[in-house]
């Protein structure tokens, strides 16, 4: 069960954490902006990785909740969903304020596979991949495990090109990118 100040600390820290990368931002800086104690924080989180553990989980929430009602919303047609998707990303990556996805720009502070940190990056991941590989099961492809990670891929490459682009040829992108993958879709048009 979480309480008012543990959401409190972990709204402060995610905004921070995103702002400016999970390495750079201290417990103290944490503390001062969800307006807390020292001691407070403890009582919550007995570390900064435990904060960082936490926040990625809640991000991970956030993506889960966001594939699934996709997948209901695209009530068993692929290409459907993955227009829902597609839409999503390119709307997220090309968002005033974004700086990447949360689990790449993690790994990347936090290489050590060992690290609770990176250990909470790979379970979302896997998450995805199996999203994916459930995604494209109807479809009888032969090696779906291989598509779920050309799709994982295609996924990273428009949260990367967000910086770059705009929503609407992101999310064109994303789609085309995977219908080509599950050799679905009328014609690799726009969005």
């Amino acid at each position: 069960m979480s309480s008012p100040m543990r959401e409190r600390i972990l709204i402060a820290a995610a905004e921070l954490f995103y702002a400016y990368g999970l390495r750079a931002v201290s417990v103290d800086k944490v503390i001062d902006a969800a307006r807390t104690t020292k001691v407070t924080f403890y009582r919550h989180f007995r570390s900064k990785d435990e904060l960082v553990v936490a926040y990625l989980e809640h991000r991970a929430a956030l993506e889960r909740d966001g594939i699934s009602a996709a997948i209901k919303h695209g009530d068993g047609d692929i290409d459907a969903t993955l227009r829902v998707i597609s839409e999503a990303i390119g709307g997220l990556a090309c968002a005033p304020g974004f700086r990447g996805c949360p689990f790449i720009n993690a790994a990347a502070e936090y290489p050590d596979p060992d690290s609770p940190i990176r250990k909470a990056v790979d379970a979302h991941r896997r998450w995805n991949k199996a999203t994916f590989e459930q995604l494209v099961a109807p479809l009888g492809i032969p090696n779906p495990g291989e598509v779920a990670d050309d799709l994982m891929l295609i996924r990273d490459g428009a949260m990367v090109a967000g910086y770059l682009g705009r929503p609407e040829t992101v999310a064109a992108s994303f789609l085309r990118s995977s219908q080509a993958v599950i050799g679905t879709g009328d014609s690799p048009q726009a969005v």
